[in-house]
């Protein structure tokens, strides 16, 4: 009796197992196709905001002449970025340091000697937005004017991107769609329904430019800058279902 229902109870394993195996080969067979296209955006914008870094470095024999002279000329470069029509909430100090500078003497009798401090050295920078463009030259030649031994990066950005990135988005579905519709075609099938969308970057790079002091830039009264444009651009997975 035992035996019996042992017997019984395999084969029902079986049949279950069977069914199972035949219902998913079933599925798999009815499940449409999928296509995968990744689509690209661009749009171009002329930068209407730059960003630069400025400092003053001084060197002295001792840290507090070091330390006073930056200060002076640092608040000199601070106020002519403020007289230039830069509001205080767009000037920010990006780096302050004192350091020590050392000298190396000769081996002497063969013997290496220990370095000695020769002096000092202050570092003070700061990371200044101009929201027009128009006072970009005229801010550049305050700074090194006043006193600014320093220029670092000058990079040039769009303010409000947004609406921007809104239509290389919206250009990047179409494009997506675009080559969708090239594929199927080739391939004599048709698109199904739209499953999935996937942002998969976006990117606005900004366009640096560096820069140093020299006398003629030092005297020049107005530095010529060029903005150029930046690209703008998005990238959209979609997948789709194939009609069947």
């Amino acid at each position: 009796m035992i035996d019996l229902r042992r017997t019984v109870l395999v084969a029902a394993l079986v049949a279950t197992a069977a069914t199972s195996a035949l219902a998913a080969e079933t599925a798999a067979e009815r499940a449409p196709g999928r296509i995968t296209i990744v689509g690209e955006g661009t749009v171009n914008a002329v930068p209407n905001m730059a960003t630069l870094t400025s400092g003053v470095v001084t060197s002295a024999s001792t840290a507090r002449e070091a330390l006073d002279a930056n200060t002076e000329a640092m608040a000199r470069v601070i106020e002519a970025f403020k007289k230039a029509g830069i509001a205080a909430k767009d000037i920010m100090t990006d780096g302050f340091s004192v350091q020590p500078r050392y000298v190396y003497p000769e081996p002497k009798d063969g013997s290496s000697q220990p370095p000695r401090i020769d002096g000092y050295e202050v570092r003070n920078q700061v990371i200044v937005r101009v929201r027009e463009l128009a006072k970009l030259g005229t801010v550049l030649d305050a700074a090194v004017t006043t006193g600014a031994n320093q220029m670092g990066g000058l990079s040039f950005d769009v303010a409000e991107p947004a609406t921007l990135l809104d239509k290389a988005r919206s250009a990047a579905v179409e494009d997506a769609k675009r080559k969708a519709e090239l594929y199927v075609q080739a391939a004599g099938a048709k698109l199904g329904r739209l499953v999935e969308i996937n942002e998969t970057s976006m990117q606005m790079p900004p366009r640096p430019m560096m820069m140093a002091r020299s006398m003629d830039f030092a005297e020049a009264k107005a530095v010529p800058v060029e903005t150029g444009e930046q690209t703008l651009r998005a990238q959209v997975q979609l997948i789709w279902e194939l009609a069947q």
